[in-house]
């Protein structure tokens, strides 16, 4: 099983087209060293031409660019996404669905029951995409067992529910329901290896940890440093809490989660924003991190398992 990280950045990319955070100046400029990043997906593959696309960003067009292997050229038309897979439908995750549109079949689209609902009436994308070239829709039932991925007979994948919150638009807002936000463990059916991936988490609990104790690597929420990162900087009066992330310090942070898995697994933070410090390679958040064994994800970066 190969997973390539196509995108590792949170909403709006690294740098953010109208931020002039610290980060985000400092890398226009060129005085920061550090990686300029694209939103938030993965892909996988078992033969490394036929892929799942793990959420569908916005700059799903550039990453294809960047990643000749999604498009693999064996017709007029062709493309090597076999399907796509929703966590959640943060605006983030599902807006590159558009950018799919001229396929020439419906589009295989793997979500729960709660994340479509989203996406047929508050952001009606499927509705959108009827028009084009439709959606097969294949309802993922969280907790349970093992399911198949159309075209990718070695993989199976597994929703885990989460606690987060689905997004501004939807009308559970304030009313999260499980399934709104899933985290995903992903099988290699010939090998046994499995990953986990999570790049929204709002809390860990035992039985996440759990889950996670029984992969190869985990890649999670590394979308905040600090709770009150965003405040702090003046460009939001929401907490990490209130936007449904977990940063990475403080008694109960990621950090410290993180810390009580068995040794061995690869620890991966991914979903990071672009006011987050261990964006800079040479900062003192990004030391911290290596001294626990937690790597920080880019754009391109391969996974074999």
């Amino acid at each position: 099983m190969q997973l390539r990280v196509l995108g590792s950045a949170a909403g709006g990319g690294f740098p953010q087209w109208n931020c002039n955070c610290p980060n985000c100046d400092g890398l226009r400029r060129g005085t920061l060293r550090a990686k300029a990043r694209t939103q938030s997906s993965i892909a996988l593959s078992a033969n490394g031409q036929d892929w799942l696309l793990v959420n569908a960003s916005p700059d799903v067009l550039a990453q294809i660019r960047a990643n000749p292997e999604l498009q693999p050229a064996r017709a007029v038309r062709d493309s090597g996404i076999a399907a796509v897979l929703l966590m959640d439908a943060q605006i983030d995750h599902v807006t590159g669905l558009l950018m799919l549109r001229e396929r020439a079949s419906p589009l295989p689209l793997l979500a729960t029951p709660e994340v479509l609902s989203d996406m047929g009436e508050g952001f009606p994308i499927t509705r959108i995409l009827s028009h084009y070239c439709g959606v097969q829709a294949l309802p993922l039932q969280p907790d349970g067992g093992l399911q198949a991925v159309p075209g990718l007979p070695d993989l199976a994948v597994r929703p885990v529910v989460l606690s987060s919150r689905p997004p501004p638009y939807s009308p559970f807002r304030n009313c999260p329901r499980p399934g709104d936000n899933i985290g995903l463990v992903m099988e290699n059916l010939e090998s046994g290896a499995r990953v986990f991936y999570a790049p929204g988490l709002g809390e860990v609990t035992p039985a996440l940890l759990d889950v996670m104790a029984q992969c190869q690597a985990v890649l999670v929420d590394g979308t905040f440093w600090t709770e009150d990162e965003m405040q702090r900087l003046g460009l939001s009066s929401k907490s990490a809490a209130d936007m449904g992330h977990l940063p990475q310090t403080g008694p109960r942070g990621m950090i410290s989660q993180l810390d009580r898995l068995p040794p061995g697994i690869r620890k991966i933070l991914i979903h990071i924003n672009n006011t987050n410090p261990i964006l800079r390679e040479d900062s003192d958040e990004r030391a911290l991190l290596a001294r626990h064994g937690i790597e920080v994800a880019w754009d391109g970066m391969d996974l074999v398992f």
